[in-house]
């Protein structure tokens, strides 16, 4: 007698609930929308399903524009998330003013469960750190509010450096656009770097801001007539797999060593061989996931030199090894 084949099992919607606060910013509140709706599988299959609720029963929530909107789902709703969204509000009253969350509000987060995956954009991190959910752990928020949260929330270490900071089952991000390199993140832990790369190509956004990159920084635009070192960049990404020097950069701009690294932190943020790794670790991770390239073939193809080379850069990047990183996917891949 032999066995018939199981079944696979059924297709299941990552549930997204967003929390929709008076005072919310539009922009901030269609992010979750815009990035994990967009989100599908090899056989474009939605990966997400996303609802927003309010604190109250369904009706009008006021936002910092001149339009209120109307959101069809109650606090009930966040009892069903796997994972909850809290965005920035400017009308957030005790939360930011004492520390403490509104009854209101807390009856509302008493309906998450256990184990649910937390994450605020910008000062939405107010909500999740008056509720407790950051005592004790790293998190980020808008550059102009982080000195004030560190002080409301002294238990809370708070880096105003970074565009998001992920710890595990609770995120947070930096002010307004970084909310989306947050959710385009997540979409790239959950389901690898390809499936967030559709996403980011249809949304016309950079893949890949990393998480240590300063959120902003003394002159973010170069004068008009200044030199800028995109070539130099586009250069560099062809040549990955080369041992290429800063020399190398500098001169594809005809600037000295000196000029072009202080031209390339005013323009991305951090220096080129900060810059330059990250490249070779987001090359890494798109071999490891989609190809059956050998750790040692994927190192001197991302430019690593060696396995052991890569296999540091990416356990201080990420806090995995090339292994263990492909094995994760891997699995994940063959449940979808």
């Amino acid at each position: 007698m032999t066995n018939s084949p199981s079944a696979p099992p059924p297709h299941r919607l990552h549930r997204v609930v967003v929390l929709a606060l008076d005072g919310l910013l539009p922009f901030e509140l269609g992010i979750p929308q815009r990035i994990f709706r967009r989100a599908k599988d090899a056989e474009k299959r939605r990966l997400y399903e996303v609802v927003t609720c309010s604190v109250r029963p369904p009706g009008p929530v006021d936002t910092d524009a001149d339009f209120a909107i109307l959101v069809e789902n109650g606090p009930e709703a966040l009892a069903t998330a796997d994972t909850v969204v809290v965005p920035a509000s400017y009308e957030l009253g005790p939360v930011y003013e004492e520390g403490r969350l509104t009854d209101e509000l807390a009856a509302a987060l008493g309906h998450i469960r256990t184990g649910t995956r937390m994450v605020a954009i910008c000062t939405g991190g107010y909500v999740l750190a008056a509720a407790g959910y950051l005592d004790g752990r790293p998190a980020t928020t808008h550059w102009a509010s982080a000195e004030h949260f560190q002080r409301l929330f002294p238990k809370v270490e708070v880096d105003a450096d970074v565009l998001f900071v992920d710890d595990g089952d609770v995120l947070t991000s930096a002010g307004v656009a970084a909310g989306i390199d947050l959710c385009l993140h997540i979409v790239r832990r959950d389901h690898g770097t390809a499936v967030a790369n559709e996403v980011a190509r249809r949304t016309v956004v950079p893949p890949h801001r990393d998480g240590g990159q300063a959120q902003y920084i003394e002159r973010p635009v170069p004068e008009p007539q200044a030199a800028s070192t995109r070539n130099a960049r586009a250069w560099a990404l062809g040549r990955l797999h080369e041992p290429l020097q800063l020399r190398d950069l500098a001169e594809q701009e005809s600037m000295s060593v000196r000029t072009f690294t202080r031209r390339f932190r005013e323009e991305v943020g951090v220096s080129p061989l900060q810059w330059l790794t990250q490249q070779r670790v987001e090359r890494a991770r798109q071999l490891l996931e989609s190809s059956d390239l050998s750790v040692d073939q994927v190192a001197r193809d991302a430019g690593f030199g060696t396995a052991q080379s890569m296999r540091q850069h990416l356990q201080a990047a990420l806090g995995v090894t090339p292994t263990a990183y492909r094995r994760t996917f891997r699995a994940r891949g063959a449940r979808l």
